[in-house]
């Protein structure tokens, strides 16, 4: 249960470092999250084919075209 008379503004104030810490620690995170999926759009790779490939069929390697 939560005190009956209870100051939402002068707890807001008291609490203003801690507040400030929360909200500052949630913005770096989004900036790691925007860097980090910047990252991997620019460093990402397309499918290449390899030097040989393996026949379904036979299991054999067969070497790419």
């Amino acid at each position: 249960m939560s005190a009956p008379d209870t100051n939402v503004k002068k707890q807001q104030e008291n609490h203003k470092p801690a507040l400030l810490g929360i909200k500052g620690a949630i913005g770096f995170a989004a900036l790691l999250l925007v860097l980090f999926v910047g990252w991997l759009v620019i460093n990402g790779q397309s499918p290449e084919t390899p030097a040989t490939q393996i026949d379904g069929r036979t299991g054999q390697e067969v070497p790419a075209d």
